[in-house]
């Protein structure tokens, strides 16, 4: 942790900048890259954020946008992933649509039970000022006056990553986080947060934050897992085809 922190005078600067408060719980940046990151959103329309797990990618985001629609800088927020892991389809699962989708989202259901107090959640999602919905659910829609988050981006196609962008409207925020190290699509399918780097990094509005082993901010036993596997891939060649 001193290590990821050590390139700044002033420590406080990022432990400082706490984003939400609930039940004495304090969310802030833990690392130099993950106070870029918050600030990289509160300054860009678009924010892409890519790295492995445990660097707080979806979790300061989703606090950042919990935060926009109390203090009403937003009308609602959208979270969304898209329906593909470890090889299962929807297709493949029991039960309805609704049952069918549970498993993809709960991770983001799990973060918001950490930032807001049960009857609030509620009450946000009955008023639809919380949707948490897959990633086939945007098409053909125009979000406006949201703070809209894509999740697991790395399993979106290109096709639909550009579905997606395009669905900004006005008075709205993206961000946009995956891992391109933990692609779940089949070997031949290109993957959208892969291309997507070398189309829209050019483009002013547009923030792309790279998180690495260091800011993997989990058990420390999370890190070694991630920088051991990254060292193989090295080694061995296995890297995925892009």
């Amino acid at each position: 942790m001193i290590g990821a922190i050590d390139q700044v005078h002033d420590v406080r600067e990022i432990f400082e900048d706490v984003i939400w408060r609930h039940r004495g719980k304090k969310i802030a940046p833990k690392t130099v890259n993950q106070k870029r990151y918050v600030d990289a959103i509160r300054d860009h329309t678009v924010t892409f954020a890519i790295g492995p797990a445990g660097t707080g990618k979806t979790y300061l985001a989703m606090a950042l946008a919990v935060r926009a629609l109390s203090e009403r800088e937003v009308g609602r927020i959208i979270l969304t992933r898209p329906a593909v892991e470890a090889g299962e389809r929807l297709g493949f699962l029991p039960g309805d649509i609704l049952a069918k989708v549970d498993p993809y989202l709960r991770p983001l259901f799990d973060a918001l039970y950490d930032m807001l107090d049960a009857d609030r959640l509620t009450s946000y999602m009955e008023k639809g000022a919380i949707e948490v919905a897959p990633l086939a659910f945007m098409r053909g829609r125009t979000l406006n006056d949201s703070f809209i988050i894509l999740d697991e981006a790395q399993n979106t196609s290109p096709e639909q990553m550009q579905m997606f962008l395009t669905r900004l409207g006005f008075g709205s925020k993206v961000v946009v986080t995956g891992d391109v190290t933990q692609i779940d699509l089949p070997r031949e399918q290109a993957s959208g947060l892969v291309s997507v780097q070398d189309i829209l990094g050019p483009i002013e509005g547009i923030a792309f934050i790279r998180f690495g082993h260091e800011d993997v901010v989990r058990h420390k036993l999370v890190q070694r897992i991630v920088e051991a596997y990254r060292r193989h891939t090295e080694e061995t060649g296995t890297e995925r085809a892009r």
